[in-house]
């Protein structure tokens, strides 16, 4: 008896959520769309390392040191100050000879890494710097990328480039119907930034940072876009 009526109950809540959600759609329009937006990148970040391999801890130390003041030179000479540039890490380890049982000793690696972000007025500075950069024969790995901090203006317009294109659905659905698009009745957002691949720089030679023009010099900074869903609820007339 107790089985039978808890199969009653659940078939009556069935039924009363199938009615519920029959009733809420009635008279309604569902859409869905997607928008975006493209902004100019108002960052650009470069990135590299420092690196040295000398015979004792302390010689690998001072080599890094004098190649650190001159990246420190590199970014006063261009107008940046030093303390713009952020230090995400520091390692100094021995290096193996491993053609060895005993994995001698033969040096020792000191290793940073440095990233420097630009604002947009000073987007003109990035090919200098990475020259700069490239003629010091401690740093490698280089790379530059762009992008977008002040994010939410550009949400806003990818918003309303899907709301825009939900809603002209709905108005055709409407007048496929022989109705009126009334009021909006619900409305769900998502937002999406869609990042580039980071493009990696890389220059050893000081002859070549000498002689050839900066890799980005007459490019034009990628824009990053902005995409918005929207899932929006209208009534009818």
């Amino acid at each position: 008896m107790k089985r039978l009526l808890a199969v009653l109950v659940l078939l009556a809540g069935t039924a009363y959520a199938q009615d519920s959600a029959q009733r809420v759609m009635v008279n309604t329009v569902s859409v869905g769309a997607d928008g975006k937006f493209e902004a100019e990148p108002d960052t650009a970040i470069l990135g590299f390392t420092i690196g040295t391999q000398e015979a004792t801890t302390q010689e690998a130390y001072d080599k890094a040191a004098k190649a650190a003041e001159q990246v420190r030179q590199a970014m006063k000479a261009n107008g940046i100050e030093p303390k713009a540039a952020e230090f995400s890490s520091y390692s100094l380890q021995p290096m193996y000879d491993y053609r060895s049982a005993k994995r001698k000793i033969v040096g020792y690696r000191v290793q940073s890494s440095v990233s420097l972000k630009l604002r947009e007025r000073d987007f003109a500075k990035s090919g200098p710097l990475l020259q700069a950069f490239a003629a010091i024969e401690e740093t490698d790995n280089q790379s530059l990328s762009y992008n977008l901090e002040n994010i939410d203006a550009a949400k806003q317009k990818a918003i309303e480039d899907a709301f825009n294109k939900a809603k002209s659905s709905a108005q055709t659905v409407a007048h496929a119907g022989d109705r009126l698009l009334g009021d909006l009745a619900y409305a769900s957002v998502d937002t999406y930034e869609q990042r580039p691949p980071v493009p990696m720089i890389a220059m050893r030679a000081k002859s070549m940072a000498e002689a050839a023009p900066a890799p980005n010099e007459g490019f034009t900074p990628n824009k990053i876009t902005i995409t918005a869903h929207v899932n929006a609820l209208f009534n009818l007339k």
